[in-house]
């Protein structure tokens, strides 16, 4: 079970997370990342003043070990940047990240590979994420060779292993393939494997299966949940797909430009939606029963060319129930136990 605890806070500031739960694996802090944009030349000969994209404002959340909370929400809403922080691969403006009681942002050069090693990421694309020029193993078991497992032999024994712990058969054959000879399901479970040789504590899988046929997001997932059972592994899931979140997570937090506007379990927020943007995704999500077309949606959205106000509410423009007093920014309330919900609508 993920805990994303945060405090009920005054309307402009940002979330909190209390962080007392001794198991936590990865407690995150206040977060901020704002990326400058780039002007013209034209742009700065008129005296354009520089602007910024809020991608991460403010965000804070926790997971507990062995399980699996789900970033969601819509493209640009600042699921992979949070992830990219995560990891270190870009340091943030403001905020903390603690990984196993360790700040992670004031880790030395050994710390660094401590981590690095303990935390793993499997991309969203499977063609993309593996080099063509090498064999399965040597893709593979290349974080064993970076982190110190020298002996050749040593190393594909571990590769070999974790390639049939992701069912890649025959192992002997697979090993010695490039990528552009396997599927794409083939290619996320090598990239699955490449994450798990280091026995990582924890794995970010940004979007792992949306670049997959349908026929094979099941298998990938089910396949990771089994490794979560048996190697204890703890998942950060990034997706904008909800039907494949519910199947895989046990908390989720719905992310809309740079905050979180929603958390709890997976199954209340699923079930019983409460902000007007979780509504709206849910709508959204298409169903197999021909009898589902009978049945009225409302998408919650208005359809509007309103600049929203990035000090207030950041759904205002776009929310068929909005107030005056939604041009301030909400606090995070909960609603019921562990259900959270950043809405005037509830107050």
């Amino acid at each position: 079970m993920v805990v994303i605890k945060m405090a009920m806070l005054d309307a402009g500031s940002t979330q909190s997370t209390d962080s007392k739960d001794g198991d936590n694996l990865l407690e995150v802090d206040r977060l901020r990342k704002w990326f400058r944009v780039k002007r013209s030349i034209i742009e700065i000969l008129q005296g354009r003043q520089v602007s910024v994209v809020k991608a991460v404002d403010g965000v804070s959340f926790s997971i507990r070990r062995g399980s699996t909370l789900v970033l969601a929400g819509e493209s640009g809403s600042g699921k992979s940047t949070i992830a990219r922080l995560i990891l270190r691969a870009i340091e943030p403006d403001e905020g903390s990240i603690r990984f196993a009681g360790r700040d992670i942002l004031s880790l030395d050069k050994k710390g660094l590979m401590w981590f690095r090693r303990n935390v793993q990421m499997i991309h969203q694309d499977p063609y993309s994420s593996l080099n063509p020029r090498m064999r399965i193993i040597s893709i593979v078991g290349e974080p064993l060779e970076v982190h110190g497992i020298k002996d050749r032999k040593e190393r594909d024994e571990i590769v070999l292993k974790a390639l049939e712990e992701v069912r890649l058969e025959p192992v002997d054959e697979i090993a010695y393939r490039y990528p552009h000879m396997l599927s794409g399901g083939q290619r996320q479970r090598v990239a699955i494997a490449r994450a798990l040789v280091l026995k990582p504590m924890l794995i970010v899988a940004d979007e792992p299966v949306s670049m997959l046929d349908l026929s094979v997001r099941a298998e990938i997932l089910e396949l990771m949940q089994n490794l979560k059972v048996k190697h204890n592994i703890t998942y950060m899931y990034i997706t904008h797909d909800l039907s494949t979140a519910r199947y895989f997570g046990d908390r989720i937090a719905i992310l809309y430009k740079g905050r979180i506007v929603e958390s709890g379990d997976i199954d209340d927020v699923i079930n019983e939606p409460l902000h007007p943007y979780t509504q709206a995704l849910i709508d959204a999500i298409p169903e197999p029963d021909p009898s589902s077309r009978l049945r009225d949606k409302s998408i919650r959205i208005r359809f509007t060319m309103d600049v929203y106000d990035e000090s207030g509410c950041r759904f205002y423009a776009r929310c068929p129930y909005a107030m005056d007093k939604c041009k301030y920014e909400p606090m995070m309330l909960e609603v019921k136990r562990g259900h959270y919900v950043s809405c005037f609508l509830y107050k």
